[in-house]
């Protein structure tokens, strides 16, 4: 040991180095905290088998991010809270998310939920990201609220279309939840059905907590149409399907994505047969990537997910957030909403696992191919693709 080295430190030179020393250390713990970002999610009530699902395909991508590095060598840390499906405890998710929690942005979903929690964001100044919500009213909820899922203009546009110009359909019935996912995709079919040259002979809608649906499924048969669309929830859709069949009312019916899902055969049996949903993902046989997330599914869970597309979304979401955030990085910029929301847009087009290329839209929105998907013989079938 030198004499310099050995002599005696002053409590100035003692002070600089033990500042210097916990700068260094609070770095290096700064340089390994997660990138942290929300889930608003339905984990329990009417909607809870599918959120869980939703949560679950979310959970593996965060997994399979981490065990490749990470972000720039930074964990993704994803953040999950219960809305109920019910708007008021979505606020409530989100605004634990911003204040307490600190994320730049969430994941939420279910349309009266997303426009609930779309003042939370504006106000805030983080980033809500629609991934499963198809009101057209999405679209236009302020500048801190984005879809990564095609709203109704999509698939309804799609499936109303092809009623009329290739089924052949000429009476179409429209019955729809009386809340965000119902009023206004209603309102896309009756607007596309009639300028395909279709007539709308009954528009009926219902309570959101409706437990019987007799008097409007009355007026339809009165009305006599020659096919049905219904525009409901995951979970009252087979229950309306079941009574209309009860009713004697057995004419085709259509319906959108959320009732693409296995537990619809299940609940129904022999009534599904002839049932017509849309899809806005590729499935098992359109994409290696696809069936092989299914078959993990089966494996691990022993099922198939409720409501596939919509995990498929949820598991490409993390993968959107985790390329925002290394383009933060690389910039060198703070890991705010703001810059979050700039560096999204910055990107705007993403190619994603399971749901491929997806771009974003000026307005909102983005555009998907339409699967329309057909029960026959207890499974569903491929019966179109509209591009």
């Amino acid at each position: 040991m030198s004499a310099r080295a050995a002599a005696p430190l002053s409590r100035r030179a003692l002070v600089a180095g033990t500042l210097a020393m916990s700068l260094s250390l609070a770095g290096a713990a700064r340089a390994e905290e997660p990138l942290r970002f929300g889930m608003a999610m339905p984990l329990s009530g009417g909607q809870a088998t599918y959120g869980q699902d939703q949560v679950k395909a979310a959970e593996w991508a965060v997994a399979e991010i981490n065990a490749k590095g990470g972000v720039a060598g930074r964990k993704l840390e994803m953040i999950v809270l219960d809305t109920r499906a019910d708007p008021q405890s979505g606020i409530q998710a989100a605004n634990r998310l911003v204040s307490v929690d600190k994320v730049p942005a969430f994941v939420s979903a279910w349309s009266a939920v997303v426009k609930a929690i779309a003042p939370v964001a504006n106000d805030t100044r983080t980033v809500q990201l629609s991934v499963g919500a198809n009101s057209a009213e999405i679209a236009r909820l302020g500048d801190y609220t984005y879809t990564t899922f095609p709203l109704a203009a999509v698939d309804i546009t799609a499936v109303a279309n092809y009623a009329a110009k290739e089924m052949g359909k000429k009476r179409a019935a429209v019955l729809y939840i009386n809340n965000e996912t119902g009023t206004v995709a209603a309102q896309i079919y009756r607007d596309v059905f009639s300028k395909a040259g279709g007539q709308v002979v009954a528009y009926e809608a219902y309570d959101p907590r409706a437990s019987d649906w007799t008097g409007p499924l009355l007026k339809v048969r009165a009305a006599q149409p020659d096919i049905v669309h219904i525009q409901g929830l995951v979970a009252d859709t087979p229950q309306v399907i079941a009574q209309m069949r009860q009713l004697g009312l057995t004419m085709p019916v259509s319906s959108y994505s959320a009732v693409y899902n296995p537990k619809l055969i299940e609940q129904l049996g022999k009534a599904s047969e002839g049932v017509i949903a849309t899809s806005l993902a590729p499935g098992a046989a359109d994409d290696p990537a696809v069936a092989a997330y299914l078959a993990r599914w089966k494996k691990e869970i022993g099922r198939e997910p409720n409501g596939l597309p919509y995990t498929q979304y949820l598991y490409d979401a993390p993968y959107l957030v985790a390329a925002v955030y290394s383009g933060l990085i690389d910039k060198k910029l703070p890991l705010t909403g703001e810059n979050f929301r700039k560096e999204m847009l910055a990107i705007r087009t993403f190619d994603l696992p399971l749901t491929g290329k997806l771009t974003i839209n000026d307005d909102h929105t983005v555009n998907k191919t339409v699967y329309l998907m057909e029960v026959k013989n207890g499974a569903w079938v491929k019966k179109a693709v509209v591009e």
